[in-house]
């Protein structure tokens, strides 16, 4: 018989917030902003961080990269033995982006640097989005810093931060907003292209950026937003879709693409939901609720 299993930090988590899972020779790697835990052999370890290596910087393959929700700031790399703490490099973020020393990410507890989203694109290169500090690509050998002011904080004073990088069919790059899209080049620059018009879309989007992506085996690009539902666009339709449950808005978290091509929301507030014939429905515990 299968029970429920409710596995805390009093049964060796680093912390109980869990920001992602991953796996690695058989073991399970559960990130927290607390730190990261390995499971293997029925056991939980916290991986200790080697931090007096900050700068050498290596990208392989089976390499795994976290974030910690950038709590403990920069990025980590675990290469099968060490989990190594590696520093961003720094730019000149005041004449880039005019972003002050009391810059907001002071009242939040975050540096400028603070890692929100880590990716690997279909080449291998490294995708890293921050709270304040923007997005940078890491191919192995050198930087690219895409120092745009939509990355960054906003005039209102809003920050998105940059969560998620997907890369579409034609090869662009979608850093966490629909305003831009971007083209990476080997030299280290890049190309800032118009992303989606939004007043050529049937749609009421206030902020245009999104928390979370994916690719469907169809190749629409699927963006997660927190209050502004989930976005499907196709390379030229935009369509927002919201989900209700009991009279209550879903927020969304996070979009996942599964080893079956199925796609899966996260949510704050109502569990998991899954995208079934066109038709997203909740997961409940003894089968699927249909939602109309």
């Amino acid at each position: 018989m299968v029970k429920n299993c409710f596995i805390t930090v009093e049964d060796g988590l680093a912390g109980n917030s869990i920001r992602q899972i991953k796996e690695l020779n058989g073991d399970l790697f559960i990130e927290s902003s607390a730190g990261v835990s390995k499971y293997s052999n029925g056991t939980f370890e916290t991986l200790k961080v080697d931090s007096t290596r900050r700068h050498d910087w290596l990208l392989t393959d089976n390499d795994l990269w976290f974030s910690c929700n950038g709590y403990t700031r920069d990025i980590y790399r675990y290469d099968g033995e060490v989990l190594q703490l590696l520093e961003l490099p720094r730019q000149d973020l005041y004449n880039e982006l005019n972003l002050k020393p009391q810059d907001p990410s002071q009242s939040f507890g975050y540096s400028p640097y603070s890692v929100f989203g880590v990716q690997k694109d279909p080449m291998g290169n490294l995708w890293i989005g921050t709270f304040t500090a923007c997005a940078f690509k890491y191919d192995g050998e050198q930087f690219t810093w895409f120092g745009e002011q939509e990355l960054s904080s906003l005039p209102d004073g809003r920050v998105p931060g940059v969560r998620s990088m997907p890369m579409d069919q034609e090869g662009y790059y979608w850093l966490s907003n629909i305003k831009h899209k971007y083209q990476s080049h080997n030299n280290g620059t890049y190309s800032k292209l118009p992303g989606i018009d939004l007043s050529q879309q049937n749609v009421d989007i206030g902020l245009p950026y999104f928390m979370s992506s994916t690719i469907d085996k169809d190749n629409n690009l699927w963006m997660v937003t927190y209050g502004n539902g989930v976005w499907k666009y196709d390379g030229e339709k935009l369509e927002q879709i919201f989900l209700e449950m009991d009279g209550k808005e879903v927020l969304l978290i996070c979009i996942h693409r599964d080893r079956e091509d199925r796609l899966w929301l996260g949510t704050d507030n109502d569990g998991a939901w899954m995208l079934d014939d066109g038709t997203w429905k909740k997961m409940e515990p003894k089968g699927i609720r249909y939602i109309k």
